[in-house]
């Protein structure tokens, strides 16, 4: 052997030997788990309380139901940055997500944003009360980088949006640090009338940490239950009929849903140009101000957001949380046999204590404040977006809107995707027969059991061809007509004595789909568990278009009322993640 090819093998065989030892010593210095419990792994022992799963502390601050405002103070003193609190919180959703299955996708460019915004920190530029914040959105809304966008389907899997949702530029302009996205009801309830909630082929079943056997609450599940765990501080979804509203309550957190056309649906996969909205999560209602707060504003691809103009106040929304004290000036009508006649008598109960230490406050409550209409557009049982077909009038239905305005919307969203054969709804009904075993385009027991009925929600809505005829046009002047000036507008105006807004029981899904056919906003603030399923329900406000202001003036001081009255006052509490080992598909929908 030459020489210097003999030397060679010396120093490469030193070399290996040194890389050997470094490694070995590597490995050596982490030590097998000796403290599995309670963080690695949930103690059986803990069972059905909030300690099976508790939160880590965060560089020893405490994380658990910490506010945005927390969290900034955290960081403005230095006790900790953006990298590690995204650490943190990626360390939570490696703690439970196996559980209830809240993130669809991680952001691999979220550390790289987070150490951006610590140097604009150290800099002195902080952007505003979410600089450094991680929050999730809904896998139906666009994100311009590494993630997919697919509304959890396996066909729009490598698809390439042109550019962010105009919600999610927002909030990276804000400094927030998208963490990821989060799973969802397929195609956002669309694609199937009897259906698992919260299923995806791609994301699988999300689950409420409250109970992860029964309906999470849908369409944005994922976003409700990260936040509900304390996965993030903030989520992003979206509501056609009480998307936001329903899996808001179903977590025991605040949603915030708004007028259609206060925020952008450019980039959002789209259901009906009329009744789509984009909304926001938090746990503590300013948590999901500072989102809204955010993402709100006129978009040029959003010709519904011009409408906003002259709606909006100057200075943000920020500007109306208030404390119990604005109560003294407050007047809330109950239109009870519109809504809580429908609410069970534990909710009712519950509900009814927390009205009375509101009107303790100061408000005054006014009861029988009814949607003259009530008997006609209010079904008896339970949500139903074909209520009016159900009654014989296909021309009174929120479905005949809606299941044509899909099929155009649809094809005007797919026609600015690249990297899909995906462009029509035809396109999206052959692929689901093709992959019948994953996507179950065929109702159980040909498909899959999460989605029973098929895709006849698509089929109903490829039938249409998206023909707008004389049908379609009526349904949608009665639809809003209906629930605007003969509807939540006469129940505010209460007769010639006005109330400032109505509060109602929103796990009664007509409340949300009353408000949907308007396009008017609700908030929802947790209010209570079922003692017999531990899920929880809530109590929410409805106003007219714009009102986002008002609304937010007295949820908030609903709020403080509920903080400040006692342990025993109807509020938020944690989870208990019931069922926390079974895997159910479908869900109950109980």
């Amino acid at each position: 052997m030459a020489p210097m090819l003999v030397a060679s093998v010396i120093v490469l065989l030193a070399l290996g030997r040194t890389a050997w030892a470094l490694n070995s010593s590597t490995i050596l210095a982490i030590d097998p788990l000796q403290n599995p419990y309670p963080y690695y792994f949930p103690p059986e022992s803990s069972a059905e309380t909030s300690a099976l799963f508790p939160v880590p502390t965060c560089q020893g601050m405490v994380l658990e139901e910490a506010t945005i405002d927390r969290l900034q103070g955290y960081m403005s003193n230095g006790t900790l940055t953006a990298v590690q609190l995204l650490k943190c919180y990626l360390k939570r959703a490696r703690q439970v997500d196996d559980y209830i299955n809240s993130i669809i996708e991680h952001n691999p460019d979220a550390m790289d944003i987070a150490a951006a915004l610590d140097e604009e920190r150290a800099a002195g530029k902080v952007r505003g009360p979410l600089h450094g914040i991680p929050f999730i959105v809904k896998d139906n809304i666009a994100t311009k980088d590494q993630m997919e966008t697919t509304a959890g389907s396996w066909m729009l899997l490598g698809s390439v949006v042109p550019r962010d949702a105009f919600v999610v530029a927002k909030l990276r302009q804000a400094g927030a640090v998208l963490m990821g996205k989060a799973t969802l009801s397929e195609w956002a309830d669309m694609r199937s009338n009897n259906y698992s909630e919260g299923y995806s082929a791609r994301g699988g079943q999300a689950r409420s940490p409250y109970n992860l056997t029964l309906n999470p609450g849908g369409s944005s599940s994922g976003s409700g239950a990260a936040v509900a765990a304390n996965v993030v501080s903030f989520a992003l979804g979206t509501e056609t009929d009480g998307s936001v509203i329903n899996p808001a309550e179903r977590n025991a957190i605040v949603g915030i849903k708004p007028t259609v056309g206060l925020t952008s649906r450019s980039g959002v996969i789209p259901e009906s140009i009329h009744q789509d909205t984009v909304g926001t999560f938090g746990r503590t209602l300013r948590d999901a101000a500072y989102a809204f707060d955010a993402i709100y504003g006129v978009d040029e691809r959003d010709n519904y957001t011009l409408a906003q103009s002259g709606n909006t106040p100057p200075g943000g929304y920020l500007q109306y949380l208030t404390t119990k004290s604005a109560l003294q000036n407050a007047t809330f009508g109950l239109p009870w046999n519109s809504f809580w006649i429908h609410a069970d008598d534990e909710q009712q109960a519950t509900l009814l204590s927390l009205i009375s230490l509101i009107e303790a406050a100061g408000a005054t409550i006014i009861n029988n404040t009814e949607l003259p209409n009530y008997e006609t557009i209010v079904s008896p049982d339970g949500w139903n977006w074909d209520y009016g077909t159900t009654r014989g009038y296909a021309n009174e239905s929120e479905y005949t809107v809606v299941k044509v305005d899909f099929y155009n919307n649809m094809a005007a969203y797919l026609s600015e995707l690249n990297n899909t054969k995906i462009r029509s709804l035809e396109d999206i009904v052959a692929y689901n027969y093709a992959n019948d075993g994953s996507e179950g385009g065929n109702p159980w027991p040909l498909g899959i059991p999460a989605f029973y009925s098929g895709q006849d929600g698509f089929l109903a809505s490829l039938e249409t061809k998206g023909i707008m005829d004389e049908t379609y046009y009526q349904a949608l002047e009665f639809c809003q007509r209906s629930t605007r000036e003969e509807g939540i507008d006469a129940a505010l105006r209460n007769g010639g004595n006005p109330v400032d807004a109505l509060l109602v029981p929103p796990d009664v899904g007509q409340t949300y789909q009353i408000a949907a056919q308007a396009g008017y906003p609700m908030i929802t603030l947790p209010a209570g568990l079922h003692g017999d399923t531990g899920m929880p329900f809530g109590l929410a406000l409805m106003g007219t278009a714009w009102s986002e202001g008002s609304l937010l003036r007295w949820a908030s001081a609903i709020e403080d009322v509920q903080f400040s009255s006692g342990a025993e006052a109807p509020k938020r509490t944690l989870p208990n993640w019931h069922g926390y080992l079974e895997k159910n598909i479908p869900v109950r929908n109980l």
